[in-house]
This record gives C-alpha cells, sequence and structure tokens, in this order.
C-alpha cells in the first residue's frame, strides 16, 4: 500500500493521500466544470483526463461568501470561504481501504440556506466514518443564483440537479474506492437536509440511494416557480440586467454574490408567502428549490401521501434549539421585546399571535417565546409531519445536549449535532466554538455510531416513528421517548 494511492476512474485515474485510518480524495469532478456556455446548463460529464488527478487537496466549490461573527467561529460549519476556480462541481472521498469491496457508502450533503457552505467545511471531515467501515462522500453542488434561482430560460433546480449527478457518479464510481453502489445513505443538515426530503420523492432521483438521514429538514421547504420569480425580478433590477439567462449570464460571480447578500435581508422586503400567508423558509433564505418540475413535480408532502419514496428508509430529526444559533450569537434574542416579536412572525407566519400565546410560559422572555415558536415551525413540527407522511420505514431523533456557549444560551442549537455526527469534536470547540470548552468525547462516540450502523445496514436501537406511539430517540439521554405536543402543531395544520 502506497503513500499515494491510485484509483481508475471511467473519467481517468485519480491520486488521494493515505491517512492513518483510511485513504483520501478530495476534489474529483462529477460533473463538468458549470462555467461559460455550461453556466446556468444542466450538469454535464467531465471531459476525461490522462494523468493522474491530484487528488490530495480539496479542489474549488461554489462562491460563497462567508458570515462572520465576532463572539462566534462558524468556519467549522460552513467552510473557510469560497476555494476559487471552475471545477468546483466535486466531491471528497475517505475510503477504509480503496482495495476492498462492497463497503457500506454514505454521501453527505452540506447545509447553508442554499446560498453557502462546502462539502470542504472541517466538520465533514469523514475519516471517522471511514476508520468505522463506511465510505464516506462529500459534495459540492451550485448555490445562490447559479443553483437554486427559477432564471426564465434556465433548467430549474440546477443545485438538485447537482445532487443528482453525483449521486450518480457514486453509482457508477463508488466500487472503485471500496464501496458498493446498492448500499448508499444520502445524509446531509440544514439546507442539505431539506434538499433530501426533496429528492426521497424525486423520481430523477429514484434508485440512487437506499437510505436518507435528514438532519434538520423535511419536506416543507419549497415555494411555486411563479413565487421565486419575485426573487429573479429583484435581483435583474439590483444589477441592472433582464430577468433572462442572457441577462445573468453577464454578472460575475462576485457581483451576484453581493447581489445576493442584499437580497436577504429582512429590508429587501420580498413577499414569497404561499397560498396559506405562510412563508415556507420563515425568511431564512430567498433562495429555495421549486416545486412544479421534472425534478419535483408536486410539492413533497403531497407526493409522501402518493407513496412516493416509500421504498426509501428514512432517519429523520432536529434539535431542541435550533434557532438559537441565529438570534443568540447577533444578541438579537436579547433585544426582541413582544411587539417586535409579533411584527418579526407576522411577515411569514398568518397566525403570528395565536402562535406566540401558544408558547408563552412563565419566566420566558420574549426573545425566548419567539426563539421556541420558531424553532417547532421552521424545523421541528414539519420534521414531524414528514416523518408521519412517509409511507416507509421511518426512524425519529431528538438532540437535547445543550452548548454551553454564551453562557449556555447557544444550548441545543441548530447543527450542534454535526461534529457528534462526524466525530470531529475538535473542529467546534474552544473559545469561539460552537460547542464551547470539552464537549463530551463519550457521546460523540455513542452518536456517531447510531450513523454508522444505520450506514451500514439500517439499524437502528429504537422502534421505528409512528403517529400513534411516537417514538422518539433522544441522542443525548440514549433511549427513546414518546414525544410531547408540539405547541404549533395545531395551528400549523389550520
Amino acid at each position: 500500500m502506497t503513500d499515494y494511492p491510485l484509483v481508475e476512474t471511467t473519467s481517468g485515474p485519480v491520486r488521494g493521500i493515505r491517512m492513518p485510518s483510511c485513504a483520501r480524495f478530495l476534489g474529483i469532478p462529477y460533473a463538468a466544470a458549470p462555467v461559460g456556455d455550461r453556466r446556468f446548463a444542466l450538469p454535464q460529464p467531465h471531459a476525461r483526463w490522462t494523468e493522474p488527478f491530484d487528488a490530495t487537496r480539496h479542489g474549488p466549490t461554489a462562491p460563497y461568501q462567508l458570515a462572520k461573527f465576532d463572539a462566534l467561529d462558524l468556519a467549522p460549519l460552513v467552510g473557510e470561504g469560497w476555494i476559487k476556480g471552475d471545477d468546483y462541481l466535486n466531491l471528497n472521498i475517505w475510503t477504509p481501504n480503496e482495495t476492498a469491496s462492497g463497503l457500506p457508502v454514505l454521501v453527505f450533503i452540506h447545509g447553508g440556506a442554499w446560498t453557502g457552505g462546502s462539502g470542504a467545511a472541517p466538520v465533514h471531515d469523514g475519516a471517522a466514518f471511514a476508520r468505522d467501515g463506511v465510505v464516506c462522500v462529500t459534495i459540492n453542488y451550485r448555490l445562490g443564483i447559479d443553483g437554486f434561482l427559477p432564471i426564465p430560460g434556465v433548467p430549474t433546480n440546477l443545485g438538485l440537479r447537482d445532487m443528482i449527478a453525483a449521486l450518480a457518479w457514486v453509482q457508477h464510481e463508488i466500487a472503485a474506492f471500496g464501496g458498493d453502489p446498492k448500499n448508499v445513505t444520502v445524509a446531509g443538515e440544514s439546507a442539505g437536509a431539506m434538499s433530501i426530503g426533496d429528492l426521497v420523492v424525486s423520481p430523477m432521483a429514484k434508485g440512487l440511494f437506499r437510505r436518507a438521514i435528514i438532519q434538520s429538514g423535511h419536506g416543507s421547504m419549497v415555494r411555486s416557480i411563479e413565487t421565486n420569480r419575485k426573487v429573479v425580478a429583484r435581483l435583474a433590477r439590483m444589477l441592472g440586467v433582464p430577468a433572462t439567462v442572457e441577462g445573468f449570464r453577464t454578472v460575475s460571480a462576485q457581483d451576484g454574490l453581493n447581489a445576493l447578500d442584499k437580497v436577504q435581508q429582512p429590508g429587501a422586503k420580498l413577499d414569497l408567502r404561499d397560498a396559506r400567508g405562510r412563508e415556507p423558509a420563515y425568511g431564512l433564505s430567498r433562495f429555495l428549490p421549486v416545486f412544479g418540475d421534472d425534478v419535483i413535480p408536486i410539492p413533497p408532502l403531497k407526493a409522501l401521501d402518493q407513496g412516493a419514496g416509500a421504498e426509501v428508509d428514512v432517519l429523520i430529526g432536529s434539535n431542541l434549539e435550533e434557532m438559537s444559533i441565529y438570534l443568540v450569537p447577533t444578541g438579537a434574542k436579547k433585544k426582541i421585546n413582544g411587539l417586535l416579536a409579533w411584527f418579526i412572525l407576522s411577515r411569514v407566519e398568518p397566525k403570528a399571535g395565536r402562535m406566540l400565546k401558544a408558547y408563552r410560559k412563565k419566566g420566558r422572555s420574549a426573545g425566548d417565546v419567539l426563539s421556541d415558536a420558531l424553532t417547532d415551525l421552521v424545523f421541528r413540527w414539519p420534521a414531524r409531519v414528514f416523518a408521519a407522511r412517509h409511507k416507509g420505514r421511518t426512524h425519529f431523533y431528538e438532540m437535547g445536549w445543550r452548548s454551553p456557549a454564551f453562557d449556555g444560551e447557544l444550548g441545543a442549537c441548530h447543527a450542534v449535532e454535526m461534529p457528534f455526527v462526524f466525530d470531529t469534536l475538535a473542529t467546534g470547540a474552544g473559545p469561539k466554538g460552537f460547542l464551547g470548552e470539552n464537549p463530551p468525547q463519550a457521546l460523540a462516540d455513542s452518536i456517531h455510531k447510531v450513523w454508522v450502523d444505520y450506514a451500514r445496514d439500517g439499524t437502528a436501537p429504537w422502534a421505528e416513528y409512528e403517529p400513534g406511539t411516537r417514538q422518539v430517540y433522544r441522542l443525548d439521554l440514549g433511549k427513546a421517548v414518546r414525544d410531547p405536543d408540539v405547541p404549533a402543531a395545531n395551528l400549523w395544520r389550520e
């Protein structure tokens, strides 16, 4: 076994690097560079190369701008920033042994509100999965304007189509890295998980994976093409170009990022509410997958009702205090009073007053109440709806471990489970880490094992989720509990 293992793919030879517990191959293109004539086009096969491709370092990422907080280091979760280069439709592989065969495969799709993040983020290091017998793959895909803007004349959902192309590449190529293409689990967090909720029911993704792990995601965060065309029109005016593919082709990546940042701000005052008066993203992103095309023909929940995705095993879950990652580091949570809480929620939820009333408790501030309500509305309750409507085998988890960061205010926030899942605690620890100092390794061992076992053969140490029994596995407690009622549930259904 050499220090620089060589693997032959259909596109050409790929040279990686031997690590203490695995072989690692980084930045392998799974599709042609989406630039020039291929910008805003369907993903295309990459041209073949003859000399060994250098896969010893991370390749380019999709263009994105890194949000920074003085008091919190988010780089471990979203990456160190845009790695420039054309060939950013690439993926990274960690394998226990590239000469093996039949190993389980876990393909991870990163989050970032469909506008940021990358498969190169430190928290996604797949070495621990490879150490424990699983081939781990992380991917990059088109973001923002290039990936999730339904520009007239452009194929819709290009970012999802990239994910599908990456999963198809895995089907054709992963055996060369020791993996079993018939035993693929696709996993993701946040926008990555929301995307998987869409792919579970997508006819275009059928047969590309056997199991799905949906972390802080579901199938409700989609918009109609017509609604998202409002974002197209606003960006075109901001950029001074026609709202056409020809117009957006003239926009540089950097100019597009600058405009994206502006349109993401609350001051952009875009009304993206659906027919029920609810904004599916609750203001977290202007860029969402759209339904009404060949990727997502009908809203995912309706597709689940019709039995779509029943052949896919699903492990889905959420964290107990998801929204604190958005409200605590900025200091917003402490500044919110009752009137402001109502105003914020009323922009995205038609029953804002009743929702907030349902969450009021003695000793809880207005900021606490808003955070609790949004945690359930954006993440926890829609995930439970997805689980209840999925006709196939379904397991549900909840993460309740509370980070001590920000004097404990960060708590069981969005993405807090990620370093535990990947067994990469060091990436989130430290004075500015979102895990605080000395997160518990024993908990990482147990949570990581749940993911490894599920990827290996679909086993889970608790009963399947059913609306009647509502069995939810508390990752932090290591046991199943009956899921308590969600205050927002009845109002969300109305």
